[in-house]
C-alpha cells in the first residue's frame, strides 16, 4: 500500500501524516507495535478469564483467541510475517517483529512454571510453531479452522498438564 493510498483512506492530511511519521516505515513499525500490543492483551486477557482452571486450559486459551482472531471478516494474515518478507533488511521493523515474538513464549513460559513443567522449553517451542502455523494456514489457505486443528494438536502436547 503507498503512502498515498494511506493518506486518502486515512483522511488525515500529508503534512499532518508526515508530522507524526517521517516515512512509510515508521508508520509500519508503530501500526506493528499496536497490534502486538492489542493481541497480546486480548490472548492475556484470554488466558486470565481461565484462571481458575488448570494450566492446561490456559494454555490452549492462546489457540481459543488466535481462532477468534483468524474468524473475523477483516482478518488478512499475520502482518509480522508480511512485514518481515516485504522488509527483510529493516533494523526498526526487525526490532518490532522480535519484540512480537517474544511475548507468546514469556506467556508460555510463565504458565508452565507455575506449574512446574521441568525444561519446557521444548514444548514451548511445539505450541509457538503450532501457534505461527495455524495463524499463517488461516490465511493463506482461507483455513477458518486452522486455529482449532492446531488447538488439538496442543491438547496433546499438554495433557499431562491436567
Amino acid at each position: 500500500m503507498g503512502i498515498d493510498r494511506i493518506v486518502a483512506e486515512s483522511g488525515v492530511a500529508k503534512s499532518t501524516m508526515y508530522v507524526h511519521f517521517r516515512t512509510k516505515e515508521e508508520l509500519i513499525i508503530a501500526y506493528l507495535r499496536r497490534r502486538s500490543d492489542m493481541t497480546r492483551a486480548r490472548v492475556t486477557a484470554g488466558v486470565e478469564a481461565r484462571n481458575t482452571r488448570p494450566v492446561g486450559d490456559r494454555v490452549l486459551a492462546v489457540f481459543d483467541v488466535l481462532d477468534e482472531i483468524a474468524s473475523e471478516p477483516d482478518f488478512r494474515g499475520c502482518p509480522f510475517v508480511s512485514a518481515a518478507a516485504e522488509y527483510p533488511d529493516h533494523q526498526g521493523i526487525w526490532e518490532v517483529i522480535n519484540y512480537d515474538r517474544s511475548w507468546l513464549p514469556r506467556l508460555l513460559e510463565e504458565l508452565l512454571r507455575n506449574a512446574n513443567v521441568p525444561d519446557a522449553s521444548n514444548l514451548i517451542r511445539q505450541l509457538v510453531q503450532l501457534h505461527d502455523g495455524a495463524n499463517v494456514m488461516a490465511h493463506l489457505d482461507q483455513s477458518k479452522g486452522s486455529a482449532r486443528m492446531a488447538r488439538k494438536a496442543a491438547e496433546h502436547l499438554v495433557a499431562d498438564l491436567y
